[in-house]
């Protein structure tokens, strides 16, 4: 056993450092190379998993947006003033007193969708209106601002004679857009049927 100048034992630590000094001076080690058969095995591996992941959730999600519009194609509206949430989320305020409230939600992996309809006064069609951003007097007499799918989806039926007007507010940014047409039949109780749209592609704009 080796001594210190001071008669002391050396330590096995001292050996240990001493060896670990020498490798660090050596340099590092060249890696190892993997045997070829581990190469062919675990990078093929590396590769396909996540693109079989990605292949299966895609199916999953084709799969459930398949689902969730033919639940939504059984679906109408239904009689019942649409939450509080809802109606700042959508921006469709339904006025105080309105008849005949009803009202539906559809979403799918673009955008969501409420559509109203409801009874109101000459007064309440021109609070929703201003409420919305618009007003009486931008409504087109003889449109129908609804398009097929979207009366298809409500149930809504607009090819009978009645006195319609409409109109589509299309904005960019972060205002949901809003497809508003009216049977003004009987101008002092207006029957007011909106979609209104959240586009996530395009913000709550649309386009």
């Amino acid at each position: 056993m080796t001594t210190s100048p001071h008669g002391a034992p050396r330590t096995a630590a001292v050996d240990d450092l001493a060896e670990a000094e020498a490798e660090f001076a050596a340099g590092p080690r060249p890696p190892r190379e993997l045997p070829r058969w581990v190469r062919w095995t675990v990078v093929p591996l590396l590769v396909l998993v996540p693109m079989g992941y990605v292949a299966v959730s895609a199916a999953q999600s084709r799969g459930s947006g398949e689902d969730a519009r033919q639940e939504q194609a059984g679906r109408r509206l239904t009689q019942v003033y649409p939450p509080q949430l809802e109606q700042r989320i959508y921006q469709v305020t339904i006025p105080v007193g309105s008849r005949y409230v009803r009202y539906l939600e559809t979403n799918s992996w673009d955008n969501s969708e409420m559509y109203a309809e409801f009874v109101t006064t000459a007064g309440g069609l021109d609070t929703f209106l201003a409420q919305i951003g618009t007003s009486r007097a931008a409504l087109r007499y003889g449109r129908v601002a609804m398009s097929a799918a979207q009366s298809e989806a409500a149930g809504w039926n607009f090819t009978i004679p009645r006195t319609w007007a409409g109109e589509s507010l299309h904005r960019p940014g972060d205002k949901p857009d809003h497809d508003i047409t009216v049977d003004m039949t009987n101008p002092d109780h207006p029957r007011v049927y909106v979609v209104s749209t959240v586009n996530f592609q395009h913000g709550f704009g649309g386009g």
